[in-house]
């Protein structure tokens, strides 16, 4: 009686077998015949290929380290930017010198941080690359975390040049453009991901690491046109009410891509795509942090006058409670799920963040 139902099954695990076997065959076919193809060439042609097997084999080994082992900054980083007297931008300090801005200086540290300190992801080769140009990195859970975050940095970055250009770098709308200022914006605005060489002509561009290294030098350049004294910075009520606007319009662009990835959660919780939606964000506001905190010191006089200090000390302790948030895994649990949503937490820590910001920019606007 047993006899069909055991013959059933027998078929069955030897056609998974099978399966198993052919789907393991078809993998090592293209290693097979490559070795086939070795075996029946001379040592000129052995030794190229084999040094350019292990140079790909060391790439991969060098991005599978920069993209799992890497630093989420430090929190207390902002502190760094801090004053203690509400003294203008480029007014005169006790030795004869003039007074440096900081955020100027934070751009340049946050540069410092993103290709300095450690390797640039984004225009890594293979790490644009995917694997085997199928499947994206992005698509994983793990390997494009890291680009994610920098990216999340150099958006802040990018903003700030841009208001640093047209607006707090001059004195109104009526004098020229600072170079310094100019040249690091078109520095900071370039291609996020562009590695040496290309396969359009000229072959061979600038990276993006030598681009944002320039601009550095163009903005700590910049703070020593203000150090002499030969600098304009614009510290007005209306310039600090233009750049909250410009930070709460990025903020918010962000919550909208956040809320995007969240309805598309599911009870599972697993979204190979969150992960790279909450490191952009955790970088934006590591950014903000430093960049807000050093607006504060930029235009002390005005906080002191408008008596913003309350809101700001907010603003500036939601941001270091949204940054004490490192979880290992990103998970994106629907409303249902008893699995959390960590798009939805700093979802949430950005919202708190952009609140109060729009409340700084009512009160400026009174």
């Amino acid at each position: 009686m047993l006899d069909p139902i055991i013959a059933f099954f027998t078929r069955m695990f030897e056609l998974i077998g099978r399966g198993i076997g052919t789907f393991i065959a078809w993998l090592l076919w293209p290693f097979l015949a490559f070795r086939k193809w070795l075996s029946g060439t001379g040592w000129f042609i052995k030794i190229p290929v084999f040094a350019l097997l292990v140079l790909i084999a060391f790439s991969y080994v060098y991005l599978i380290y920069i993209t799992q082992w890497w630093n989420r900054g430090d929190v207390e980083y902002a502190n760094a930017y801090t004053t203690e007297q509400p003294m203008a931008v480029g007014a005169k300090l006790d030795d004869g010198t003039c007074k440096a801005s900081q955020m100027v200086q934070a751009s340049a540290d946050l540069i410092d941080f993103n290709v300095n300190q450690t390797s640039w992801v984004p225009a890594n080769p293979l790490s644009k690359a995917g694997i085997l140009y199928i499947w994206d990195w992005k698509d994983t859970p793990f390997f494009d975390n890291k680009a994610a975050f920098q990216l999340g940095v150099n958006q802040v970055v990018r903003r700030t040049s841009v208001e640093l250009v047209d607006r707090l770098g001059r004195v109104r709308g009526t004098s020229s453009i600072n170079q310094n200022l100019q040249d690091a914006r078109e520095d900071i605005n370039y291609n996020e991901d562009a590695w040496v060489f290309t396969f359009s002509p000229p072959f061979v561009q600038p990276s993006t690491m030598s681009r944002l290294r320039d601009g550095r030098v163009s903005l700590l350049a910049f703070n020593d046109e203000l150090i002499k004294c030969s600098g304009d910075f614009d510290a007005r009520a209306d310039n600090l009410l233009q750049y909250l606007d410009r930070v709460t319009g990025d903020i918010g662009s962000t919550s909208d891509i956040l809320q995007r990835r969240i309805d598309v959660s599911n009870f599972t919780g697993f979204d190979a795509r969150a992960d790279d939606r909450f490191w952009f964000t955790y970088g934006q506001l590591y950014a903000y942090h430093g960049m807000l905190t050093a607006a504060r010191s930029d235009f002390a006089e005005i906080v002191q006058q408008r008596n913003l200090s309350g809101v700001w000390d907010r603003i500036d302790a939601q941001l270091r409670e949204a940054l004490q948030t490192q979880p290992p895994f990103i998970v994106n649990g629907s409303g249902s799920s008893i699995v959390k949503s960590h798009l939805e937490s700093i979802g949430f820590d950005l919202l708190r963040v952009r609140s109060n910001l729009v409340e700084l920019r009512d009160i400026l606007d009174r």
